[in-house]
């Protein structure tokens, strides 16, 4: 990189040479219990990410100050291999050829401001880096890690073959360079380096382009792999080349298998490559963790999983299925989400909730849900003002977050900055580190310059909001109606359909728009909307998952159903449902395998079959009608439906719950299996009518354990809890509109029946059973400002008069314009006037 030469640049030797850190005494930082431990307390670390290398290293105290400011506790910045590699091809971490790269002397200013430091260092780093943050030279000097994708043509990304011997001699290079000095800066070691992150979004530069890495290397593993599965003839069977003819194989898989294969072939072919790459991921990740730890590095590891699109999070799960066998059930390593969802709104707050909901579904006992990648920004990405997402949208997206568990949220980005100039020209253009110009991040709630934009008091806000109550939260757990979405890896194991291979692109276009959320996003958005607060659970029987065994006698099972689903999943919803296990389909009636072979294991055990599937079209209205269970329901149309027929299994009775309008035909069916099972299956894209769905659920025993009286569609409600029962009733209203409405919870009123007022996109977390010294907080209309200190607490006021409720036999002494007066049941009433919005209010109990 090149410094600008003036005078502030030379001043100060800072980043030419820098003085050993003394030897202190450290903590720790550890994950269990799926909290984030440090120093043996469970933390919720609010941090923001400031890439140093685009500032000038005057300006970083600025920015860590303002971060500080906002109220968090940590920074986050990637650090990047294109950045701290010279011309020469050594590595400067000190600034002695660039200020841009004095990595230590930003971790030390980090230092001394308490900031604990989320490392990122890649080697893959994307942040519109050119590259992705790969040197220039690794490509040219390896030119066999670029990988070949469909029918041999080179992959439009800068992607490498992760594995590729040279490339991966040079990454270990460069983590002998970094990580040593990270290590020196840990915690564990008296510095502030509490996190490291695994390279960056591994697979999302193939998965986006749909070009997977075929090298000659990945070909000779899948060949390899296949013979000592299936056996050469069995290899020959399933994929339609032998893996002993290098070139024929070679051409088969490039091809997708349609140059010489079959179509049950071409599908084989496909999956497996799919799921070959997962392991390649994971044996890339693997590596780097344990050359990290090599080098010293003892604080827990991040994977960081992408997956969001055009303000949607539906496709996000196939980060999850593409790299959890990298992190899951791996110690001290947890993955981070990295989405970009823009206004959260009725139609996108499920996918936050789900995304949210499969992570911790793959994760084991002891790993926490972080966010690595938190959108914090404008939206306007491109400086062309086609979009602006109101400052609302951090807070409403952070409240859910940490309402599910997510003990980190690294806001992205929080400063803005610049790109300076390559150390050698590329002749690209514009010669600098990154594409972006010579601003970056002209979105963040700091812009390149310094200045705050209008999401910086929103971010301010919100980081109070959830500081005021980390003292609680950080310890809770969110708890759960008794109900849980499934989640099937393999449904989101589609990135790759070759052009010519037509059946797969068809299934991969069903099980899209059928899988995970169901058809129309209704499965979800009916729970969430509805009132519902649920888990998830993996059905893929991964060892290290919540639903590695599914019990019957657990919670009941709603889940998205294209035509596809594996034989094993079938198998086990089979055994479940036979042991009384209760499950809602919704989506199509499973009938082939992964492979795309015939599979009708979970129907036959339903007593089911389709006889036909009729599509909405210009000149055709499909329509269905709920029979008489729902009481008197509208005829509603729908984009599809199945016509179901029973086959008569034995000790199976299937009742009708919804008709085919065009000729009586069920398409949506109750059934009771032999054993005390019972199966729902809704065979249509029945509307998200939220009376209806709640009668479904209800049918199979799912009641909501939060009911709104007066909300309206939009109102998000959960709760989280400790292990001695303190509590946090989180409500989030992502409606244009304000709420108004009383709660109950668990059958009792909340707050002795009190309305609760949200404003138009806005949330709330209330304290409720909160211990203090000689009294207990019962509940709160508004939220706390921080721990109690002994007897006393702090309450944020909002803009609205405000209640708590306080059980003791002691004094209440309350500031300002708050009034106490002593209840019948011996309990301390304190209420205030509004009008006095962000202001604390003090109780002391005396």
């Amino acid at each position: 990189m090149s410094t600008p030469d003036t005078s502030d640049s030379m001043a100060p030797a800072r980043g030419v040479q820098h003085a050993a850190q003394p030897e202190q005494q450290g903590t720790t930082v550890r994950l269990e219990r799926r909290r984030l431990l440090v120093g043996g307390v469970p933390r919720i670390l609010m941090a923001g990410e400031v890439h140093y290398f685009r500032l000038r290293r005057e300006d970083w105290a600025d920015r860590l100050d303002k971060l500080v400011a906002a109220g968090c506790t940590a920074v986050a910045s990637y650090m990047p291999w294109l950045v701290h590699e010279t011309a020469s091809g050594e590595t400067d971490l000190t600034g002695a050829t660039s200020e841009y790269r004095d990595l230590v002397g930003f971790l030390q200013l980090a230092a001394e401001r308490d900031l604990l430091v989320i490392a990122r260092p890649g080697p893959f780093v994307m942040a519109e880096l050119k590259n992705e943050g790969i040197p220039f030279r690794i490509y040219r000097d390896h030119p066999e890690a670029v990988p070949a994708g469909w029918d041999g043509v080179q992959t439009p990304t800068r992607t490498l073959d992760y594995l590729e011997p040279g490339y991966l001699a040079q990454a270990e290079r460069w983590y002998s360079a970094i990580m040593p000095e990270l290590a020196d800066h840990q915690v564990t070691r008296g510095g502030n380096v509490a996190a490291v992150q695994l390279d960056n979004e591994v697979g999302m530069l193939s998965w986006v382009t749909g070009s997977p890495e075929l090298t000659d290397r990945t070909l000779a593993d899948l060949a390899r792999g296949a013979t000592q599965r299936w056996g050469r003839e069995g290899a020959i069977l399933r994929y339609g080349a032998d893996p002993k003819d290098t070139e024929a194989w070679a051409a088969q898989w490039r091809s997708g298998g349609t140059r010489a294969g079959t179509e049950p072939q071409q599908l084989a072919l496909h999956h497996d490559l799919g799921d070959h790459h997962r392991d390649r991921y994971a044996t890339y990740l693997l590596h780097l963790r344990e050359i990290a730890q090599g080098h010293g590095i003892d604080v827990p590891f991040f994977v960081n999983v992408h997956g969001t699109e055009q303000g949607r999070g539906r496709s996000f799960p196939i980060g999850i299925s593409q790299l959890s066998r990298s992190y899951a059930g791996i110690p001290q390593t947890t993955s981070g989400s990295d989405h970009y969802l823009g206004e959260l709104t009725v139609e996108n707050v499920p996918d936050l909730y789900v995304i949210n909901a499969f992570m911790a579904a793959v994760h084991d006992a002891d790993q926490p849900l972080t966010s690595l990648e938190f959108e914090s920004g404008t939206g306007d990405y491109g400086e062309d003002m086609s979009r602006q997402v109101t400052p609302e949208a951090l807070e409403l997206k952070t409240r859910l977050c940490v309402a599910q568990g997510n003990r980190l949220i690294n806001y992205y980005l929080f400063s803005g900055g610049h790109n300076p100039p390559l150390d050698a020209p590329a002749g690209d253009g514009n010669d600098r580190i990154a594409f972006t110009g010579e601003r970056h991040g002209f979105a963040a709630p700091v812009d390149p310059e310094g200045g705050l934009s209008e999401g910086y008091p929103a971010l301010c806000s919100t980081v109070r909001a959830v500081r005021g109550s980390e003292h609680l939260l950080a310890a809770m757990d969110e708890e759960h109606d008794d109900v849980a979405l499934g989640f099937v890896p393999d449904h989101y194991l589609t990135e790759y359909a070759h052009p010519d291979a037509a059946r797969r692109r068809e299934l991969v276009r069903d099980t899209e728009w059928f899988r995970g959320m169901g058809p129309r996003d209704i499965l979800a958005r009916a729970l969430l909307l509805g009132g519902h607060s649920f888990a998830a659970l993996d059905l893929s029987g991964a060892p290290t998952s919540a639903g590695a065994e599914l019990d019957p006698a657990g919670p009941a099972l709603a889940l998205g159903t294209p035509p596809v689903l594996g034989r094993a999943v079938q198998e086990r919803l089979a055994a479940y449902v036979r042991g009384g296990g209760r499950l809602l389909l919704h989506g199509r009636l499973p009938v082939l395998d992964d492979d795309g072979t015939p599979c009708t294991v979970l129907a036959d055990t339903l007593g089911l079959a389709v006889d036909t599937r009729v599509e909405s079209a210009p000149d055709h209205f499909t329509s269905v009608r709920a029979t008489g269970w729902a009481g008197e329901q509208p005829e509603v149309r729908v984009g599809y439906l199945e016509r179901l027929r029973t086959t008569g299994a034995p000790g199976t009775r299937a009742e009708p719950l919804a008709l085919d309008v065009a000729d009586g035909s069920p398409v949506a069916v109750d059934v009771t299996v032999e054993g005390g099972g019972r199966a729902i299956v809704m065979a249509c894209d029945y509307p998200c009518h939220l009376d209806f769905w709640r009668a479904l659920f209800a049918r199979i025993g799912v009641h909501r354990r939060i009911v709104a009286h007066g909300g309206s569609p939009g109102l998000v409600t959960t709760t989280t809890a400790d292990a001695t029962g303190q509590r946090l009733v989180h409500l989030v209203n992502v409606a244009p509109v304000p709420q108004k409405f009383t709660l109950e919870v668990a059958g009792e009123p909340f707050a002795d029946g009190a309305s609760v007022e949200l404003t138009a996109r806005s949330g709330l977390m209330l304290p409720a059973d909160i211990r203090l010294d000689g009294a207990v907080l019962r509940w709160a209309t508004t939220e706390l400002d921080g721990p109690a200190d002994g007897s006393a607490v702090v309450l944020r006021r909002g803009d609205g008069p405000g209640r708590a409720l306080i059980d003791t036999d002691r004094e209440v002494v309350v500031d300002g314009d708050a009034e106490v007066v002593r209840t019948e049941g011996g309990g301390v009433l304190v209420t205030w006037p509004g009008g006095a919005g962000g202001e604390c209010l003090r109780l002391r109990i005396v």
